[in-house]
């Protein structure tokens, strides 16, 4: 028998959009290199700069835009190449920042940096749903002359952004094609140029499919859901929920009174539920959420907690269906 399956980890990725296909279709059309003088290539340059101006509009964005191959690749361009002398990272930010800045400095409640420095502050923390209220700590950072990065891939196409230096965007989280991103930077001359595109901030070729794809999407914009249904929704697990500061509704941390995470994803897939662990699995051994412990969360409650994402295709009924099974679980 074959059983009808429930996504609900959109954190990680959402389905592809299908305005971002057909805008994706158009692009591998226009196969010539972007950057090439011919005919071909200022067809596809462009279709680029096109796509580059629809997405800062899309995003409200007033700076420049370099394309990347998602989240990760913009983080480390921004921590790698951004003309500050410090790095520095607040304590919960997800390990694609760590690993960008291997010796940045780990900070958590004081905004007098100092000088010369590049803070990183996420916008939606990836594991508990909590906003950081970047916009409201911008004056009081930059008084130290302090640039601000923003970690907004969980953000991006659904909440408005901050308004910070630099942000880091990510297709794939809202309905775009994985392997397209971009780092949204005031002005170029915050960065070291390293040669090659993007106006000689970003090697290799672009990604005009991806590229197309991406605006496709943040234009779509519409959710099955409504706000409403959300809010419904984490009502009903209320008491279940790992709450930290204020939360998207899209994102949520739930903890199980018995079960471990491990048990509830086995228990949960087994029922037609893809969900994941609050906790990260390494070397085949289930480990603390480095950022759980962060905010303070016990060993013993993280090793029970799991999330549950909901992206623009998730229905109505399919979040009534989740809240059913989990209530079900003993």
């Amino acid at each position: 028998m074959s059983q009808q399956r429930i996504y609900l980890d959109h954190a990680a990725t959402s389905p592809l959009r299908p305005e971002a296909r057909a805008a994706m279709e158009q692009g591998f059309a226009l196969w010539a290199n972007p950057s090439s003088p011919h005919a071909e290539g200022r067809k596809a340059r462009q279709a680029l700069e096109d796509a580059r101006d629809r997405i800062k509009r899309a995003l409200a964005w007033d700076g420049e835009v370099i394309f990347t191959s998602g989240a990760s690749e913009a983080l480390a361009l921004a921590m790698g190449r951004a003309k500050r002398a410090r790095r520095l990272i607040s304590a919960t930010e997800h390990d694609a920042v760590f690993r960008a800045a291997p010796d940045g400095e780990v900070v958590a409640g004081d905004t007098r940096f100092g000088p010369d420095a590049l803070l990183a502050i996420q916008h939606v923390n990836s594991e508990t749903g909590t906003i950081n209220p970047v916009t409201a700590m911008l004056d009081e950072i930059r008084k130290s002359a302090t640039w601000l990065l923003s970690d907004c891939a969980q953000s991006a196409g659904k909440l408005d952004l901050p308004a910070a230096d630099m942000l880091v965007v990510s297709a794939h989280k809202f309905g775009g094609p994985i392997g397209a991103g971009a780092l949204l930077v005031r002005d170029f001359a915050m960065l070291e140029p390293v040669g090659g595109h993007e106006r000689g901030y970003r090697q290799g070729t672009e990604n005009l499919p991806g590229a197309l794809g991406m605006a496709a999407a943040l234009e779509a914009g519409d959710w099955v859901t409504s706000a409403d249904d959300r809010a419904d929704f984490a009502a009903a697990l209320a008491d279940h929920r790992l709450a930290i500061g204020e939360q998207v509704d899209y994102i949520l941390a739930l903890t199980h009174p018995n079960l471990s995470a491990q048990a509830l994803l086995i228990r949960l897939d087994a029922h037609g539920f893809a969900v994941s662990a609050g906790s990260a699995c390494s070397s085949g051994t289930l480990k603390k959420s480095r950022v759980l412990d962060a905010f303070g969360v016990s060993d013993e409650l993280a090793a029970r907690t799991i999330r549950v994402s909901i992206g623009w295709s998730t229905t109505p009924e399919e979040l009534e269906k989740f809240a059913e099974a989990w209530r079900a679980l003993t």
